[in-house]
């Protein structure tokens, strides 16, 4: 592999175009308009001067890695890219229809690839005429922060595309796990955003987040509390995937609470929204 591809320029594509050029690839970043891939392009600058400022990067080491990124909206630019990676909205019916566009687009060695953290690698492929070339990479956020990855295979995934998926992911120093059969939410969020929901019934029935979040650090060593975690997760994607677990599983133990959808539907997403559980302006 020697270029790679990513669609979509926010938090989780930049920051996979920038694990990507630092381990010496040409990187495409495509997202829907120009400014969104500036966007995407000054969040890479930004975490490449905190890398100089820690002592982790090179001064000049970060002009050499910004020249591998090129930024664009035009999706034709992805015609030679060897493997693309799809970080785009967590809708099926989008990933699908981007798919479709790629599987024409690409040229037969192609790897596509999802960045999805929940839904279905086997139905994400069945848009396309390579099925055993889609594969999930689910990296985390921050990013270039986080070592693991998930690696998830869908039904007709081919051990040469897993092979040269794990290639890529030992080059950009990260650590793999390979789930070799799909399940909604993989491992990490399958455990994780359970926890976080039960925090969320908790806080529904009456406890205060700080109690909540204080039990849980000191009680359990958790290096921060369950509702202050859904806060830089996002409240409305932590509901989104609580939705696709109870929809899937059709258990009532992945039941959102209603708080929870209510603070959705009132615009308070956490931190990034600066209201979520905590207030943030």
């Amino acid at each position: 592999m020697n270029k790679i591809a990513v669609l979509g320029a926010g938090k989780m594509g930049a920051g996979i175009a920038q694990v990507a050029a630092q381990a010496g690839f040409k990187v495409i970043m495509r997202d829907l308009q120009m400014p969104l891939v500036e966007d995407g392009l000054k969040t890479i600058d930004l975490n490449l001067e905190r890398l100089i400022k820690s002592g982790e990067l090179k001064p000049e080491k970060k002009s050499e890695i910004l020249s591998l990124i090129y930024g664009t909206v035009d999706l034709s630019d992805l015609k030679d890219a060897d493997l693309v990676i799809e970080a785009v909205v967590e809708n099926m019916a989008v990933k699908k229809q981007i798919f479709a566009e790629l599987d024409n687009i690409c040229p037969p060695h192609t790897i596509l690839a999802t960045n999805t953290s929940t839904l279905s690698i086997t139905e994400i492929a069945t848009s396309t005429q390579r099925h055993d070339q889609v594969i999930g990479i689910h990296f985390f956020n921050p990013v270039p922060c986080i070592k693991l990855v998930e690696l998830v295979r869908g039904m007709e995934t081919s051990d040469d595309t897993v092979k040269k998926t794990q290639g890529f992911i030992e080059r950009i120093g990260k650590e793999h796990v390979l789930l070799n059969r799909e399940s909604p939410g993989f491992i990490v969020n399958r455990i994780l955003l359970p926890y976080i929901n039960e925090a969320v019934w908790l806080y529904g029935e009456g406890i205060d987040k700080e109690t909540i979040d204080q039990a849980m650090i000191l009680g359990a060593n958790m290096p921060i509390g369950p509702l202050k975690l859904a806060d830089i997760i996002g409240l409305d994607t932590l509901y989104s995937i609580m939705l696709v677990f109870y929809n899937e599983f059709r258990d009532t133990k992945y039941r959102p609470h209603t708080c929870l959808s209510t603070m959705v539907r009132a615009g308070y997403y956490g931190r990034k929204s600066g209201q979520g559980f905590y207030n943030y302006e």
